[in-house]
């Protein structure tokens, strides 16, 4: 997606009459329905006079092509210039432009990331080539254009308001400056010289338009990457906050000592990279001959990374390498260089089946390693048991005098790449508020469906194309066939779905079995996991009554273990119990419907809630 794009010669005339900050809002207000900030405006209006600059120059053709802000498909991320043309060989060509308005930079001992100033505060950040090419690396993943007509991609940076260029300059930085040149205050004519020799001929915007309509190519799925990453080969390029989060893994991995423990706290919403920066720091800290494990408390996601190294890998260094929470309660203090937990919010207090083992999974964790790296969403706990939070994370750490660090994973890389489809649906669960009350951004296929059957019929579909599209469901429904083979789970009386759990003979591995989309999955088969489209079947234990959304927690199937005990909580603490069922029954529907990077759609049992969650995703006309 393009916020604005035009001409060079309609780009200068934009900025020298003074409209280019209002058009830019206009166009962008337009293509999102969603405002920005004032410093956004004012860092438009800053930076493109600059490029406005540098392109006035007769040997810049007036029909190349510029737009701003584009939305990196799949991803929640924008290149904030591309331009467009032919090089002198009359090959496509597009230059990408980050611009900066940093006025000074420090050096790190860290791989691509320096320091700058931002909001009165010194703070970690990618160096800006390292941003730029990796932009690029992106958008050469996803677009099918750029890869099918070999488009040639040359991405810089700008660093207008940055007299010294020392800091990102350094030597140690000097294969990202190879891959993508920075230009400082002062290098307009230099920047010009960059540009001139890749945008030798207009295109008139013919480039760009086939770009912004081409065909998205599918994302990579991690478990299908698992392989080849631990054999060293690069599979997913790591962009802005995961790159940090990955090089102070790294960082705190390295330096760990029984004397000097550290513990390394990761938040992130769904879709944003944690499981991937937790596969790229285990497959770096083996290729660096550190024993590192991957550690989760649901099966599924060890279950189907294990499946994927299977006869690759001797099942001995597979169990070693995937782990479940409850394992370490009698390993040897500092018995393992670092462990990463991934889902740590799925993390229990006790261990064992029947919850009877170990004292504390967050404690025993963290003093069976000499690093512990804890990827956590808290909105993402889904039974009476979870205790993962980052306080406790916190809690434990201290005791085990630890050095912590927090660090943040904001950018969204599912749900095609849509942060507000996010933010929207955190407001109509009931959640939290949030500025996006009304309206999914059309970055995302998100759909609510009159009837399961077409339902299932529009995921069948879906499937077709790569079998990466599944059903899954709340747990309001009796599991039947596990007893009776013959039996169907879940019915719909006067229709023709029946369907049945996918608690079978697949277990954990249902998500990536061929014909498993003839099941209905749950929370405990997805989670942790993702798919191109996802169909959801919301049942009666949520509703919506007299202008609200509501949990009905009796609706849930008296046998589902991740409500186990709260009717006696509910007798003795009910505010407690209010909040525990509230935040279970919400953040399972919240999982559920992130599960798709591609789409999701939706069934409602109650009828209220489907004409509710209908019309808040309608989306209004921006004002």
């Amino acid at each position: 997606m393009i916020i604005y794009q035009q001409s060079k010669a309609r780009f200068v005339e934009d900025v020298i009459s003074d409209r280019i900050e209002d058009k830019v809002y206009s166009d962008y207000r337009q293509a999102t329905g969603r405002r920005t900030s004032k410093s956004e405006l004012a860092s438009w209006r800053n930076s493109l006079l600059y490029m406005k600059q540098v392109l006035e120059s007769p040997e810049i053709p007036e029909d190349c092509g510029v737009a701003i802000e584009y939305h990196i498909p799949q991803t929640s991320k924008r290149i904030d210039v591309l331009i467009s043309g032919q090089d002198e060989r009359k090959r496509d060509s597009l230059a990408i432009v980050e611009l900066k308005q940093w006025s000074e930079a420090g050096v790190t001992g860290q791989d691509a990331v320096v320091t700058t100033v931002l909001q009165g505060a010194s703070r970690s950040v990618t160096h800006p080539s390292y941003q730029a090419w990796s932009y690029a690396a992106l958008l050469r993943d996803f677009n099918a254009v750029i890869q099918d007509l070999e488009i040639q991609l040359h991405p810089c940076a700008y660093l207008h308001n940055c007299g010294d260029r020392s800091a990102i300059g350094d030597p140690r930085y000097a294969q990202h400056l190879e891959r993508a040149p920075v230009f400082f205050r002062g290098e307009a004519l230099r920047l010009r010289e960059f540009l001139k020799g890749r945008i030798h001929y207009g295109d008139r915007n013919s480039t760009l338009e086939r770009v912004e309509q081409s065909q998205i190519r599918p994302s990579r799925m991690l478990a299908e990457s698992l392989k080849a990453m631990l054999t060293g080969n690069p599979e997913f390029t790591l962009v802005d906050e995961q790159k940090l989060v990955f090089e102070q893994a790294m960082a705190m991995a390295q330096e760990a000592t029984p004397r000097n423990k550290q513990v390394l706290i990761v938040q992130g919403g769904p879709g944003t990279g944690k499981s991937v920066v937790a596969i790229n720091v285990l497959a770096r800290l083996i290729g660096k001959r550190i024993a590192a494990q991957y550690v989760s408390k649901n099966s599924a996601p060890r279950e189907v990374y294990a499946s994927k190294l299977t006869g690759n890998y001797k099942k001995s260094a597979i169990n070693n390498l995937f782990r479940g929470s409850g394992q370490f309660t009698s390993t040897e203090p500092d018995s393992v260089p670092a462990l990463i937990v991934d889902e740590a919010h799925r993390l229990n207090e006790k261990s064992g089946l029947y919850g009877n083992q170990g004292e504390h999974q967050i404690k025993e964790i963290i003093g069976t390693a000499l690093c512990s790296i804890f990827f956590i969403d808290e909105d993402q706990r889904v039974t009476m048991s979870d205790i993962g939070t980052i306080e406790e994370i916190r809690r434990h750490a201290e005791k085990a005098k630890a050095s912590v660090i927090e660090m943040d994973l904001p950018s969204q890389f599912r749900c095609g790449g849509s942060d507000g489809y996010l933010a929207w649906l955190d407001d109509v669960l009931g959640i939290r508020p949030t500025a996006n009350a009304y309206g999914t951004e059309h970055t995302y296929d998100f759909a609510v469906l009159d009837s399961a059957s077409k339902l299932r019929d529009r995921i069948f579909e879906k499937n077709r194309t790569n079998n990466k599209s599944r059903l899954v469901a709340g747990y309001c429904w009796q599991w039947k066939s596990k007893k009776d083979r013959s039996a169907f789970d879940i019915e719909f009386p006067g229709t023709d779905f029946r369907m049945r759990w996918n608690l079978t003979d697949d277990g954990a591995l249902w998500i990536v079995k061929p014909d498993s989309v003839n099941e209905v999955g749950c929370i405990h088969t997805c989670q942790g996991l993702e798919l191109d489209y996802i169909g959801v079947i919301i049942g009666p234990d949520l509703v919506y009554r007299d202008g609200e959304v509501r949990i009905v927690p009796q609706a849930r199937d008296r046998r589902d273990k991740t409500m186990k005990g709260w009717k006696k909580l509910s007798r003795e603490k009910p505010v407690e119990a209010e909040k525990k069922l509230n935040a279970v029954i919400r953040n399972t529907y919240r999982t559920l419907m992130t599960r798709g990077m591609k789409g999701c759609y939706v069934y409602c049992v109650d009828e209220p809630l489907g004409q509710y969650l209908k019309d808040r995703a309608r989306r209004p006309n921006p004002p």
